[in-house]
């Protein structure tokens, strides 16, 4: 059984409801699961302890990736997470009318990436809530398993 971290910023709702749906399969698959709230999260040392870290928030912006309010205070700090050598995956929820559909995911693996994080699965981007995309979180999720 692997600790995986779950932390998202969500204004509507939608990648809550992504990153709750994502805590379900994992626990099904016998993982032990942890979701928290960017607004709640403190960046030092918040992966440690954990096999995996799973970063979820919403992006928006016509030039540049807008990261999702509460989410963006704490990507700014990703330097103190202690991310090098850890295992990383992200998470989005958007909407296809912007440019940056789901810009979030690219964002976060690059970030985690520079900051020596290993990614685990190509980001979940999806449409809303997530509440059509069951398939799509149980490929991802058992991917991320598979590599624990």
């Amino acid at each position: 059984m692997s600790k995986i971290l779950i932390v998202y910023g969500s204004s509507t709702g939608n990648t809550e409801s992504i990153a709750r749906k994502l805590e379900e399969q994992f626990a099904a698959a016998g993982q032990e699961v942890t979701v928290l709230n960017a607004a709640d999260a403190a960046a030092e040392h918040l992966a440690d302890g954990y096999d995996a870290v799973l970063f979820g928030a919403s992006a928006w912006g016509e030039d540049d990736v807008e990261l999702q309010d509460d989410f963006a205070p704490l990507f700014e700090e990703f330097g103190v997470m202690d991310l090098k050598g850890r295992k990383l995956a992200a998470f989005a929820s958007g909407d296809r009318d912007y440019p940056h559909f789901c810009g979030a995911v690219d964002v976060i693996e690059a970030r985690g990436k520079e900051l020596g994080a290993e990614v685990l699965a190509d980001g979940l981007r999806l449409e809303g809530d997530g509440g059509g995309s069951r398939d799509e979180i149980a490929a991802f999720v058992q991917e991320i398993v598979r590599k624990l």
